[in-house]
């Protein structure tokens, strides 16, 4: 197959590329006689926005002179211009006294800003179309990076349309009275229930875009305890829950939650050596699991960019996504930066994770192993420096809990073959308390339960 030729094309590209001529020069023109409107235009669009390159050239120069403290007119951007060689490369005096010709409302320059924009995008999504076809035809280029790169800059531009408004003071106030007054006439939790009692009186549930991080030794039974979150928060709210699992496979997952629902020794189920009161127990079991809306995905070299795909891919069929949970943070790869060491791309990953749960206003749980200096010391009980590569894992998350052995003995010897008290340290908390939650700890059903159940 011949390669597409996209310098046959690049012409017609250009020549015909959406753009409005006149809402560049309104903003430009806004930008010459109010200081504020430089503020405002700044924080919304880049050089790269305008399609003259002129007008780009004019606008990077009043960039650099507004965050010089140079004082912004015609004269003086002439003068800037004319200094550091540019004046002839924008199109001479005439077309900066153009500028004052036009006669701006900067009531409207929101509008201009907005127009302009969506001309950029359209012009992006238009070459990415073409670059799409191009690689396409070139065949030593991966379908999976193709699609990757395609997909990335998709979001990228879905990133561009979302404008940050601005809230005031009289705004948030009247919000949060609001939101006070709902809450008084009907008490609930802020965020989603962990099923867990003391720990949602701490944390008042799982926030919305919050990185929650749940750490442990090898063992402490973190997968346990989010599939048992997993399983609780889609018995209160009914919502989805999509879960990652790269350490184990799909059918393994599947074998923990049908004994931690049948109370079904884990071992005996695998080996098959089940009684006539088991099947009846699976039967009804199964019928209950196969309308949940969990979702199991057993990727093991899940990137953060397979993430956001699913993620939408969820949102699209279900609507809505109550928590997206990642057994565990270690194991994932970051495709982006390949000579990187391990710390940094681990801290990358965790940005990228707090920017997702941020991005579709979803609870984002990340489970991580601890590093073995927590068993060279004394005192057993782990802390935030045992995060085992942290990199930027305590600054990145919201919310840090931590499984550690309790040392408090049990009431009965029958209790202690059943069940092991486990203490939940909630090690950070960016908006709580920290504290210590007591648990209970089923083995060999890998299931945990309020302490005092």
């Amino acid at each position: 197959m011949q390669q597409y030729n996209s310098n046959s094309k690049q012409i017609l590209i250009n020549k015909y590329l959406p753009h409005n001529f006149l809402a560049e020069k309104m903003i430009l023109s806004c930008l010459l006689i109010n200081s504020e409107a430089i503020e405002i235009t700044i924080k919304t669009i880049s050089p790269d926005v305008f399609y003259f390159k002129n007008h780009q050239e004019i606008y990077r120069s009043i960039i650099f002179m507004y965050r010089n403290n140079i004082s912004i007119d015609v004269l003086t951007l002439i003068t800037f211009l004319q200094d550091n060689g540019l004046l002839q490369k924008i199109g001479g005096v005439q077309v900066l006294l153009e500028l004052l010709s036009q006669i701006p409302n900067l009531v409207y320059l929101e509008d201009y800003l907005r127009l302009v924009k969506d001309k950029y995008i359209r012009r992006s999504l238009i070459k990415l179309g073409y670059e799409t076809i191009n690689s396409s035809y070139i065949t030593s280029i991966s379908l999976e990076n193709i699609l990757n790169d395609l997909e990335n800059k998709l979001f990228n531009l879905t990133s561009e349309i979302k404008t940050q408004k601005l809230s005031s003071s009289a705004d948030l106030v009247n919000n949060i009275f609001f939101e006070l007054k709902t809450k008084s006439l009907n008490p609930t939790l802020s965020g989603a229930s962990s099923g867990f009692y003391d720990l949602d009186s701490l944390t008042q549930g799982f926030q919305k875009s919050d990185l929650i991080i749940i750490a442990g030794r090898p063992s402490m039974g973190k997968t346990a305890l989010s599939l048992n979150i997993a399983l609780n928060l889609i018995k209160n709210s009914k919502l989805p829950v999509l879960f990652f699992s790269l350490e184990m496979s799909k059918e393994q997952i599947m074998y923990r939650l049908l004994s931690m629902e049948t109370n079904i020794n884990q071992m005996r189920l695998k080996s098959g050596k089940l009684y006539q009161n088991d099947w009846i127990k699976l039967n009804k079991m199964i019928k209950i699991i196969s309308k949940f809306p969990l979702f199991i995905d057993d990727t093991f070299d899940l990137s953060i960019q397979d993430i956001k795909s699913k993620i939408k891919t969820i949102l699209f069929e279900q609507n809505n996504l109550g928590l997206v949970i990642i057994d565990y943070i270690q194991l994932m790869q970051n495709t982006k930066r390949k000579n990187e060491n391990r710390v940094q791309e681990l801290s990358q990953i965790t940005r990228s994770l707090k920017t997702i749960a941020r991005e579709f206003d979803i609870p984002i749980i990340g489970l991580s192993q601890l590093s073995r200096n927590v068993e060279n010391r004394i005192d057993k009980k782990p802390i935030l420096s045992d995060l085992r590569e942290s990199g930027s894992i305590e600054q990145d998350a919201d919310l840090v809990l931590m499984l550690s052995k309790s040392n408090e003995n049990q009431s009965s010897k029958e209790e202690s073959q059943a069940y092991q008290s486990v203490e939940l340290i909630i090690a950070k908390q960016r908006n709580g308390p920290t504290g210590i939650v007591k648990l209970k700890f089923h083995q060999e059903q890998t299931k945990f339960l309020n302490h005092d159940n």
